[in-house]
């Protein structure tokens, strides 16, 4: 493992991500991909990042989040679209605790999603832009999170967040933060099935969005109702008792909580009808 370690070039730029469930510590390879580091370190400044949950979990494989809108299917850069690739023959997808780019499987599609590798994963190779990785012992807090529960989707019951996020060495001192405000009812969100920017799925396209996504669990007008709460609360009220007071019927992950529930009552009723 430390011949891995020796391969990799040296970091420029370190970004903190304080988490529900830890912080995380991630180093920047902003010399061999400075255009993604770019992007990540400046909506990172611009607080685009703060309150965004990890919707996205695939034991083993990757943790996925940066989608203001928690759907997968959103993601802005700060280019006014989407930008290219940036491969390095020095950065492998060869272990855990590599920060990536999502796209939407095809080349040059990159906004503002990444994910955390959770093991190595050589078939993402040249396909995904690798920027950073997660360094010390604030991996153990990504391991934490790969343990959570999912549904069918490889969504969180209890999608984790980022609490707040800090530069803690800025490779870039000639970023101007923009003086605008990333709120996600401002993006465009449709109840049709649409292309998810990122279906994780190990033996199936891989880390590529070709999949649909499945339909919104709650209307556009809930969701917008949700962010507004938890965007301009965020300050007086921790996340948690935000998310937990919302009502049931305009809380999508107390819906896919529920959802889970009736599956598994569902499953025991059918087992006890089988032994009798």
């Amino acid at each position: 493992m430390s011949n891995i370690y020796n391969l990799e070039p040296v970091t420029k730029g370190k970004v903190l991500l304080a988490t529900s469930h830890g912080d995380i510590e991630i180093e920047l390879w902003a010399r061999e991909t400075p255009k993604t580091c770019r992007n990540f370190v400046q909506l990172c400044l611009e607080g685009y990042y703060e309150s965004v949950i990890f919707h996205r979990l695939v034991k083993g494989f990757c943790l996925q989040g940066g989608d203001a809108t928690g759907t997968g299917t959103g993601g802005v850069s700060i280019y006014g679209g989407n930008f290219k690739d940036e491969f390095h023959q020095r950065l492998k997808f060869n272990r855990r605790g590599l920060v990536a780019m999502a796209n939407t499987g095809e080349p040059n599609t990159n906004t503002s999603q990444f994910f955390i590798t959770l093991g190595e994963a050589s078939e993402l190779q040249n396909k995904h832009t690798i920027f950073g990785k997660v360094s010390g012992n604030t991996i153990y807090n990504v391991l934490r999170m790969a343990e959570l529960e999912t549904d069918s989707d490889d969504r969180p019951l209890e999608p984790p967040f980022i609490k707040s996020v800090e530069v803690l060495n800025n490779p870039f001192d000639d970023i101007e933060p923009r003086d605008i405000k990333h709120k996600p009812d401002e993006v465009k969100v449709e109840k049709k099935k649409k292309k998810s920017q990122m279906k994780a799925t190990k033996n199936f396209k891989l880390l590529s969005f070709g999949d649909e996504a499945e339909e919104a669990v709650v209307s556009t007008q809930s969701r917008s109702r949700y962010f507004f709460l938890f965007y301009n609360y965020k300050r007086n009220k921790t996340s948690e008792e935000i998310i937990e007071n919302l009502p049931r019927e305009q809380n999508p992950w107390k819906s896919a909580k529920d959802e889970e529930r009736k599956r598994r009552r569902a499953r025991e009723r059918e087992r006890e009808r089988e032994r009798e």
